[in-house]
């Protein structure tokens, strides 16, 4: 049975339990996985959150419930109906196509969150469902090429913005590459300088522009890459708690998404920089830590995924210097020496 049949088959299923209540004279209920957080936990042999095995349980027979069963009813027939003509539509789409449903959703966020509840209740990802996000993909650069639908491209010879990932990036095949390694950069302006200083060639890599938080996609075109093509993954960001955490969500997943992390997080990817070392031993422009970014490093320094000894030390000594940098701050020394030195000092380091 292929994928799509599978997926049609779970979104019927979600029908069928209803109906046999109702031939059992049996008030119909759902069991729905709770994502409340004393359901998510770190598992440290995975090395990401998953969800507990705590389920919720919506009933016909509880008055203010009916509407979130019918709710999802209704987005399940509607993903059934694209799987089956093999098309897909945006979360703001079906948003706009609920306005003629004969349910309610106070606005987009209200039908986000039933999408999601029903990824969860049927154990797949909104994508198997048929359902994009709306941003657009991560940039790929250097020598992969890839079958995206019937057209094969090299992420080489696309341009200089290179390969867009797909949304529907589990349907894109690998077809070859001659890449040892892939460098995710958070910044498009560390991507673009990249590109320009032919660091692909220099480092025989991939480069990721990650364009901030990773899309979903975006992280499985990570862990496809590391885990098919046996690539390692280094991710390199600013240096404050918001692009540790970045990183972090690549490398051992998200609370939010604990249900699908094990086909999004990819454990093996390591983090390149920038660090609070980094910031001393290169004498970096910096900015002060504002209080939010404190509180936010102290937060971390909490988190089960930093429990490792050396997220633990760059964290302490990022507060104790008050001091944060962005990736661009190397440019203090020329455009090309991130490239040039910074990269090739922590590369040697790091193999």
């Amino acid at each position: 049975m292929n994928k799509k049949d599978i997926t049609v088959n779970k979104l019927k299923s979600l029908g069928d339990i209803i109906l046999e209540d109702v031939e059992k004279n049996n008030v119909p209920a759902i069991k729905v996985p709770s994502r409340g957080t004393s359901n998510i936990v770190y598992d440290n042999e995975k090395r990401y959150y998953v969800l507990g095995d705590r389920y919720g349980k919506r009933s016909l027979g509880n008055v203010k419930q009916i509407s979130k069963i019918a709710q999802m009813v209704y987005v399940a027939n509607f993903c059934k109906d694209l799987v089956r003509r093999g098309k897909t539509a945006t979360l703001r789409e079906m948003y706009y196509v609920s306005e003629g449903w004969d349910v309610d959703f106070g606005d987009q966020q209200e039908s986000n969150i039933v999408g999601e509840d029903l990824e969860v209740t049927l154990g797949m990802t909104r994508e198997d469902l048929g359902l994009m996000p709306e941003e657009d993909g991560a940039s790929v650069y250097g020598n992969i090429t890839i079958q995206d639908d019937d057209v094969e491209i090299n992420a080489l010879r696309a341009g200089k913005s290179g390969y867009t990932i797909s949304p529907t990036i589990d349907e894109v095949k690998f077809l070859d590459h001659d890449v040892e390694r892939v460098i995710a950069v958070e910044t498009m302006g560390m991507f673009h300088r990249m590109v320009q200083e032919d660091a692909y060639k220099k480092f025989n890599t991939l480069i990721v522009g990650l364009k901030g938080q990773a899309a979903r996609a975006t992280r499985r075109f990570l862990k496809r890459v590391n885990e098919e093509l046996n690539l390692p993954v280094y991710i390199m960001n600013d240096g404050d708690p918001w692009g540790f955490h970045i990183a972090m969500v690549i490398i051992s997943g998200s609370a939010k998404l604990a249900h699908v992390n094990h086909q999004l997080a990819t454990p093996d990817a390591k983090f390149m920089g920038v660090t609070a070392s980094d910031i001393i031993n290169y004498d970096l422009p910096t900015d002060p830590l504002k209080d939010i970014d404190v509180l936010r490093l102290k937060e971390l320094s909490k988190d089960p995924r930093y429990k490792d000894d050396a997220w633990q030390v760059e964290i302490k000594k990022m507060l104790k210097i008050g001091k944060k940098a962005e990736q661009q701050s190397f440019s203090k020394y020329g455009l090309e020496y991130v490239v040039e030195t910074y990269l090739p000092e922590k590369l040697d380091a790091m193999e």
